[in-house]
């Protein structure tokens, strides 16, 4: 029997064969010549770097803020190839793109910063800005990846980065895909994380084979990960190849209607710089413009987008809708909360905090650890629908099999899942009994539907809607 080889192995097997023929005559140079530290400088912190053997070694001390070995030259689109080896009581990554200003923060290092993290959390190979927003691509968006890293040993660290786009290896594993053009250009550094007792003084991080490439540059293939756009309404050519759709243009409202109308709102919304707003009316739900609905009906997809919430302000994001009920219910549907929750009472309605950001609108809370960013800052929202299941349900005194087509259900919050669930099992339908919903028959349980952003009468600002549908497959849902 012939084995197996995967694409990711395929690819392992080229980078660490490239590993034993970088020369100047491919376009790979030594960053690091093994020897001394020529076109490398110590920034911000006091922790040491030595060599030893050719190698990089940095050891953590007590009372430092985090030390970065930075380079003196700048770099833009570059492919950068480098192994690592740590203790595992120790957090550290690679710095690139990366800045140090006087006029920022006294000179802290900031910008893009590649993950080595051995802890249990085994999030290496993700993206954190450095001193300025924090994770840009945590590694729960990518599981696979989580298992890369070895502790104990050397990990290849592959780094593309061209233009607006970074993306990241470990060991032949795509990691990261991030797409952001808040810096061109800056230093790569090897950081030294500060440590909070004396007892992780001494520890050590190890990096040799530090090498780049600025030229002739020809990307890896696209590969199915989750990519983290920050441009807004723009699509990536990896996003484009998994099959994303923009839902807004930034210019136009095509493809989007009024709920239960054939035209969209004449009042109550406005496209402003590239972001679609509805309007503050001052009066009750649906008294201004109204809710508006996709043209199209989905039924297993992804969907991403980002909301501005104002202080105060209540809306959703609602799927599966149906306009069945009649005139006066056009908007019924599944919810995804958009609220204030520490300025509109809604937040405290409901059981269990049913009814906050992120929750599945009266039926399951979110997570009570996620992370939100106050009204006025953009934050993002994903929903992951999957799964094709055949079930039995009971409806108004009668048993029923029905096809799900959708059936697993995730919230995504700043790129991190906040609930799950399963439409149509009993546990569901149970919690529907509990809920406002409970008065329509066979909520939940629809094929398909479009999807609605809602108008509750405050401002709410939305760019960057895209979807993509997921292929069908008859499996048992979330699997």
């Amino acid at each position: 029997m012939k084995p197996h080889i995967t694409i990711a192995t395929l690819l392992l097997g080229m980078i660490l064969a490239a590993g034993t023929a970088y020369a100047q005559d491919n376009g790979w140079h030594d960053l690091f010549n093994g020897s001394d530290f020529t076109g490398w400088t110590r920034l911000n912190g006091e922790a040491a770097y030595t060599i030893d053997n050719g190698e990089i070694v940095g050891t953590t001390k007590m009372g430092t803020p985090n030390t970065f070995l930075a380079t003196e030259k700048t770099y833009g689109d570059f492919f950068l190839s480098v192994e690592v080896m740590v203790d595992p009581a120790i957090n550290s990554g690679i710095q690139i793109r990366s800045e140090s200003k006087e006029d920022y923060r006294n000179g802290r290092v900031h910008g893009y910063q590649v993950e080595i993290d051995p802890a249990e959390r085994a999030w290496s190979g993700g993206i954190y800005d450095e001193a300025r927003r924090g994770w840009l691509y945590p590694m729960e968006l990518n599981q696979k990846c989580r298992k890369a890293f070895k502790n104990g040993t050397w990990n290849h660290y592959y780094i593309e980065a061209i233009g607006p786009s970074i993306r990241t290896w470990i060991n032949g594993v795509p990691c990261a895909d991030l797409i952001d053009d808040m810096t061109a250009e800056g230093f790569i550094a090897l950081q030294v994380h500060s440590i909070s007792n004396e007892s992780m003084a001494g520890k050590e991080i190890r990096w040799r084979n530090v090498k780049i490439k600025t030229e002739n540059l020809v990307r890896s293939p696209w590969t199915n990960i989750a990519v983290v756009n920050l441009i807004p309404n723009h699509l990536s050519p990896q996003e484009e190849a998994q099959g994303w759709k923009l839902l807004f243009d930034g210019k136009t409202t095509n493809g989007w209607r009024g709920a239960g109308k054939e035209a969209f709102p004449e009042r109550g919304w406005r496209i402003e710089n590239g972001v679609l707003i509805v309007e503050a009316s001052g009066g009750a739900e649906s008294a201004h413009g109204g809710d508006i609905v996709t043209m199209g009906e989905y039924d297993m997809f992804e969907l991403s987008l980002d909301f501005k919430l104002t202080e105060g302000a209540n809306s959703g994001i609602k799927y599966f809708i149906t306009e069945s009920y009649g005139s006066d219910a056009s908007a019924i549907g599944l919810e995804y909360q958009l609220l204030d929750d520490e300025k509109h009472p809604d937040a405290k309605m409901g059981a269990g905090g049913n009814r906050t950001v992120a929750s599945l609108y009266d039926l399951i809370p979110a997570h009570k650890n996620k992370i939100v960013n106050p009204p006025g800052e953009w934050n993002r929202a994903r929903l992951i629908v999957k799964g094709t299941r055949v079930d039995e349900w009971l409806n108004r005194n009668r048993t029923e099999k029905s096809v799900f087509s959708g059936a697993h259900v995730e919230h995504w919050l700043n790129n991190r899942k906040v609930l799950e669930y399963e439409r149509g099992t009993q546990a569901f339908d149970a919690l529907v009994t509990r809920s406002k919903y409970v008065k329509w028959e066979g909520f939940g349980h629809w094929e398909q539907g479009h999807i609605l952003l809602q108008d509750h009468g405050d401002e709410v600002h939305f760019r960057s809607i895209k979807i993509r549908k997921i292929p069908h497959r008859m499996t048992m849902a979330g699997r």
